[in-house]
């Protein structure tokens, strides 16, 4: 699959070749879902915590009488109905970690890159050259690059100026390559990748080889 390449004036430079490994993958609606379910559990810290009753620190002794008040039978402030009381049935520590194969979570990733490339939500520039941080240039760079929603910017590594010059435009986020993830593509609508961090993806998610091709 053949891709216009520009340059952040938005003007196209070159046509760029996407590995069909990657890029044209058809769309596995049921693996990305688990993926994306898999990676929001994992992020979860489990740390919510309740005490029962047995916790509460509260005098063990009777609050009044059995017989004769009109009121209810009451053995316990820890009871959980009152309030103070400990929690009948609340959370506590616990792990939601989720596993999952690594050939479905790698086509997981393909299936949503090729839905990108498929429905022109990819965008490809030739290389974002910021000598320094600049929030307006990279803001007008959207602009003139047609960009009209939530923007996921990619680079082949961490590049300080692009970080910071992305950070303060609301909807955009910036990432390095080997850190794509389900999540995030499906949480911005267009996928702003440098050729090199294209390379980078490619190189990271594209066909495994084989004992004998890898030797």
């Amino acid at each position: 699959m053949q891709v216009p390449v520009r340059n952040l004036a938005g003007e196209v430079v070159e046509q760029f070749e996407l590995e069909d490994e990657v890029f044209a993958v058809p769309f596995n609606e049921a693996v990305v879902h688990q993926a994306m379910v898999r990676q929001l559990a994992n992020a979860r810290q489990g740390t919510a915590d309740t005490k029962t009753r047995s916790e509460i620190a509260a005098s063990t002794r009777k609050m009044y009488r059995q017989k004769h008040t009109g009121w209810a039978r009451r053995g316990s402030r820890r009871a959980s109905i009152l309030r103070g009381g400990g929690v009948a049935f609340g959370p506590h520590p616990r792990s939601y970690r989720q596993k999952m194969p690594k050939k479905m979570r790698r086509l997981a990733l393909r299936s949503v890159l090729s839905a990108k490339a498929s429905s022109s939500e990819l965008i490809v520039v030739d290389r974002f050259g910021l000598d320094a941080p600049n929030t307006a240039a990279f803001a007008s760079a959207l602009k003139a690059l047609n960009v009209q929603g939530r923007s996921l910017v990619v680079t082949a590594d961490a590049e300080q100026n692009v970080i910071k010059s992305a950070r303060n435009l609301p909807g955009t986020r910036t990432l390095p390559a080997g850190l794509l993830n389900v999540a995030d593509l499906l949480s911005y609508k267009y996928l702003i990748i440098s050729k090199e961090g294209v390379d980078r993806v490619q190189n990271i998610w594209g066909r495994e080889k084989s004992g004998k091709e890898a030797n």
